[in-house]
């Protein structure tokens, strides 16, 4: 027989080299690559617009009311928005989970279990000697039944739990952030479609103008026709050009009809009318807003926000697959009754019964999908620090356009606008000269499609700006966060996550 002595001298090595694996393993941990994001912002933007801190109130931009109930219904149904806020919920979940892993694991619960061993085993050997008292005999088959609680409790000595709850927390707030991104995109998209949609009723009324003036030229010359002052062509190409714009009525009206059906697709609702002025597009107050500095897109922009949040989570990643090198330590702990019948179940000192146990793992021989997820967690870092680099040069290269944009569209609109004073002087005295027959009825036909067109041109032009504006205030990041919030929460929504 093996005495605890020699029992010891045999286990002491065994410890030892068991020992060494474990911390030989640990420091086995391949190489990997890291990136810090490097983004150099210039101090301001290239523009006429003031340098001030941005602050733009969205209630008092959007004056027209038709499209702030509008922007009010897409944040109470659009249906994305609700998808992207039970992303959040799951990501909240996530951490909620993450939290509960490294703190003690306790259940309790009941067991039963019966069994019978053979009569020539060492068990039924043994069983067969026993009695539980005086003259009564061993139970055959034998049962076995628990009550009681367990525990077990992972050490989290390389806080690769806590880590992984870190990283969790961080994607929460970064799906906060894409939700709040997308809402602002949403609205800015409500907005321009709306304003395209005023546009669209401003152009079929400037058709309707421009049909209803050439018919009264048309009346003119058949009147200088029955006195022999006019022929029949001037009449033939007057009706086609009447019978052109007509045309291009009908196609006028199904934009409008595709443009109302985007924009309640926007509003989460069926196609409907949509109520609205189409005065407000040319009698708008255009705003000229702060630009403020390109440092402030890293506090106003939420897809920044997101991006930096995304890296803080990428570069915490990282330990927590290194973590996975390293030994994991555990304990176990139960306490209950335990009685091989009912009836001695409770009957204390004698039925309780516990236990502990404390374990140490790591994993020795094969260790690819460890070392492949701690490469993947590398190249995720890094891809990360790449993207919030990106994000960085593209917003302040949105803004950049957006000012540029914004300054020669208000240049081109003064132009045009001119150009249409000049238009209208000439379609009068064209339209006076056929009438007292000293004029051609071509200058007439031409005066007349170059003001339409014309006309056309200032519409879509006032668009742009409108649009451009809606775009710049998106750019900046400050367009409407703080409204949406209060919106969103009185929606149902929680301001936080908004």
């Amino acid at each position: 027989m093996i005495n605890s002595f020699s029992m010891r001298n045999t286990l002491k090595p065994l410890a030892l080299a068991v020992t060494a694996a474990l911390v030989l393993q640990g420091c086995a941990i391949p190489d990997i690559q890291t990136r810090d994001a490097q983004v150099a912002l210039p101090s301001n933007y290239q523009s006429s617009l003031s340098s001030e801190h941005v602050k733009i109130d969205w209630n008092e931009w959007f004056e027209d009311p038709h499209l702030i109930e509008l922007i009010d219904t897409a944040l109470a149904n659009n249906q994305e928005v609700a998808m992207m806020l039970q992303r959040i919920n799951m990501a909240a979940n996530e951490v909620y989970a993450r939290e509960g892993e490294y703190l003690p694991s306790v259940s309790a619960g009941a067991e039963a279990e019966t069994g019978k061993v053979g009569e020539y085993t060492r068990d039924g050997a043994v069983e067969e000697q026993l009695h539980i008292r005086e003259d009564k005999d061993f139970p055959d088959p034998l049962a076995n039944l628990r009550l009681g609680l367990n525990a077990s409790w992972e050490l989290d000595v390389w806080h690769k739990l806590r880590d992984a709850s870190k990283v969790a927390s961080l994607e929460y707030l970064a799906s906060i952030e894409s939700r709040q991104f997308f809402i602002t995109e949403m609205v800015a998209e409500v907005a321009k479609t709306y304003y395209e949609l005023l546009a669209l009723d401003n152009h079929l009324s400037n058709l309707d103008a421009t049909i209803a003036l050439q018919k009264n030229v048309l009346n003119t010359i058949q009147k200088l026709k029955q006195f022999g002052r006019s022929s029949s062509l001037p009449v033939a190409r007057f009706n086609a050009e009447v019978n052109k714009n007509l045309s291009e009525r009908y196609i006028v009206q199904q934009e409008i009809v595709e443009t109302e059906n985007k924009l309640n697709l926007l509003l989460g609702r069926a196609p409907q009318h949509i109520e609205r002025d189409a005065d407000q597009l040319m009698s708008a107050k255009l705003h000229k807003p702060a630009a403020g500095v390109p440092s402030e897109l890293l506090s106003n922009r939420s897809d920044i926000r997101e991006a930096e949040l995304e890296l803080a989570a990428a570069k915490l990643n990282i330990s927590v697959a290194k973590a996975n090198f390293y030994p994991s330590f555990a304990l176990h702990a139960g306490v209950g009754l335990e009685a091989f019948d009912a009836k001695y179940l409770f009957n204390t000192p004698e039925s309780v019964a516990y236990s502990l146990s404390g374990d140490i793992f790591a994993p020795l021989i094969n260790r690819r999908a460890i070392e492949a997820q701690y490469k993947d967690a590398s190249a995720a870092q890094i891809q990360a620090a790449y993207e919030y680099e990106y994000t960085i040069v593209r917003a302040v290269s949105e803004v950049s356009s957006g000012l540029s944009k914004l300054d020669n569209l208000n240049n081109s609109f003064a132009l045009k606008s001119r150009q249409i004073e000049a238009l209208d002087q000439s379609v009068d005295v064209a339209n006076k000269l056929f009438a007292s027959a000293r004029g051609e009825y071509l200058e007439v036909l031409l005066a007349q499609r170059e003001s339409l067109e014309a006309k056309n041109a200032l519409i879509d032009t006032r668009k742009d700006q409108l649009t451009a504006l809606v775009e710049l205030y998106q750019s900046l990041g400050g367009g409407w966060k703080e409204a949406i919030s209060e919106k969103a929460n009185s929606a149902g929504i929680d301001k936080s996550t908004g």
